[in-house]
């Protein structure tokens, strides 16, 4: 095993390919920056090819992220690699990441070349990419079902050709921990010049086994692990970073030589800034970053950890950078406490501006909130992340709704030409103010994803609410925080309503 493995995240490429997610490029920034924080030693930041809005990210990404390799994807075609270039040029330290499928199943029906084709197409690719930028990543799709003969061509070939970085996808999680170990050790004892490249892995989780097969590429001598936060991706998503860079922690005395340049203390606030910007929840019980992650229900458990804590926890949670604050904090708290938990909390980077606008937020809160907890303000700076242009605001709602009568709601919607009001009923309080909403903006809205969470306990915890819709094919996130629920699910809303605006091409009017 080698001493430094660096991690490669795709939050941004592969993670946003997650049914339902759709990040706009200041949000990817956002995201960017903290990835920044975390440690990562590569940012994936998107598809330049894929969309204007893509390129526009991933442009934004590199001119302003300065210490990690910013990469891009592209297909190993002329024109995509152009396109990341064009886009990855700003970047202190810039990748080209380029692909082509390699198993004979890809190459028949979904390319219709021959493996010849597929070989010389790829050197070519490569070494193009390499006359602009000298760092540049080659992957054979559907690596792990590629004939092992012909990868080793292949790779040999690429890494001739320029190639710094070799990435053996496992695209389709097919592979069994055994199985990925020995084929990247095959790798290893066969590609003559493979000294001159890293070999890196990409591990899907379509069975399971993402983290297993990245550990066991780690033990026979991959140094570059590719994966996202919370375990984004396609289908059943990528090995999840927070996994794997907690077992290589926790489990010191197996993985005892192998560093990485991650700050576990950065990992809980990176989740639940992909969390809510993506809008994607993650599972109570999942690993690390789960809400029961460090949770202890069983009186037998309770005690053993009450006695001494390693008994029935292998990491702390502070390791991950969960905190509790012994300062609480209310309406009497001034700027400079609310300051300090900031910093504590981890938000040092903030301009004065955004610190005034949070505190503002958070006295208003405070006068309907006896106490505020870390989540809260967690909650509050992030909703201080700036979003494009609002076309619709919110300013005022009255709702009349019992179990015995229709709900009855009125909304009033500003915009750029005045004030919109007007009434509809539903089935609830929420569906009438939806309704009422999509009335006032004038659109047809279809509602396919409604999701609420209390981010604290007790009567007075803010609710989150995220939606999604869907317009012409395209899926929109919205998000709305606030004491009160139905406050919190229209302002999703017509947040989700506004990034159709601002992003859809095409929007289908009543």
């Amino acid at each position: 095993m080698g001493n430094r493995i660096f991690i490669f995240d795709t939050t941004l490429r592969d993670g946003e390919q997650t049914p339902g997610v759709n990040l706009n490029k200041l949000e990817k920034l956002e995201i960017a920056k903290q990835l920044d924080k975390l440690g990562v030693d590569v940012i994936e930041a998107g598809f330049p090819i894929a969309s204007h809005g893509d390129f526009e990210a991933v442009k934004l990404i590199a001119q302003n992220v300065k210490r990690p390799i910013i990469t891009g994807l592209a297909r190993a075609v002329k024109k995509d690699i152009d396109r990341a270039w064009e886009a990855l040029q700003y970047a202190e330290r810039p990748r080209i990441h380029t692909f082509i499928a390699t198993s004979d199943l890809h190459m028949k029906y979904k390319l219709n070349m021959s493996p010849e084709d597929v070989l010389k197409r790829a050197t070519e690719m490569v070494s193009y990419a390499k006359s602009l930028c000298n760092d540049v990543e080659f992957s054979p799709e559907d690596g792990t079902r590629t004939n092992p003969e012909f990868l080793y061509k292949v790779l040999e070939a690429v890494i001739d050709a320029g190639a710094t970085v070799v990435n053996i996808p496992d695209t389709v999680g097919y592979a069994i921990p055994n199985e990925f170990g020995e084929f990247i050790r095959s790798i290893k004892n066969n590609v003559r010049n493979i000294d001159k490249a890293i070999i890196s892995v990409h591990c899907h989780n379509d069975l399971g086994l993402a983290i297993a097969n990245s550990l066991a590429a780690i033990e026979n001598g991959a140094t570059q692990v590719e994966c996202a936060i919370n375990g984004l991706g396609e289908r059943a998503g990528n090995a999840a970073l927070e996994e794997l860079v907690m077992i290589l922690k926790t489990r010191k005395d197996l993985f005892d030589k192998i560093e990485n340049n991650i700050i576990t203390e950065q990992i809980h606030n990176t989740s639940e800034l992909v969390r809510q910007l993506t809008g994607i929840q993650i599972q109570p019980n999942k690993a690390i970053v789960g809400a029961n992650a460090f949770a202890h229900e069983s009186g037998i458990h309770q005690h053993g950890v009450l006695s001494c804590r390693e008994t029935y926890e292998i990491m702390t949670p502070e390791s991950i950078g969960l905190k509790k604050s012994l300062v609480v904090l209310g309406k009497h708290s001034g700027t400079h406490a609310f300051e300090q938990r900031l910093k504590e909390l981890g938000y040092t980077n903030l301009s004065q501006e955004k610190i005034n606008e949070a505190f503002q937020k958070f006295k208003d809160l405070a006068d309907r909130k006896k106490e505020i907890c870390d989540e809260d303000i967690e909650s509050l700076i992030r909703q201080e992340i700036v979003h494009e242009k609002e076309i619709f605001q919110l300013e005022s709602f009255h709702i009349s709704s019992g179990n015995n009568l229709s709900a009855t709601a009125t909304v009033r919607i500003k915009n750029e030409e005045g004030i919109s009001e007007e009434a509809a009923c539903g089935e609830g309080p929420i569906n009438a103010v939806f309704k009422a909403i999509d009335r006032a903006v004038g659109l047809e809205i279809n509602l396919k994803d409604y999701f609420l969470k209390s981010i604290t306990g007790g009567t007075d915890s803010l609710g989150e609410v995220s939606v999604r819709i869907e317009n012409n094919g395209k899926i929109f996130t919205g998000r709305g925080i606030s004491i009160d629920i139905i406050e919190a699910s229209a302002k999703a809303y017509i947040n989700a309503i506004n990034r159709m605006l601002n992003n859809s091409e095409m929007i289908s009017t009543k």
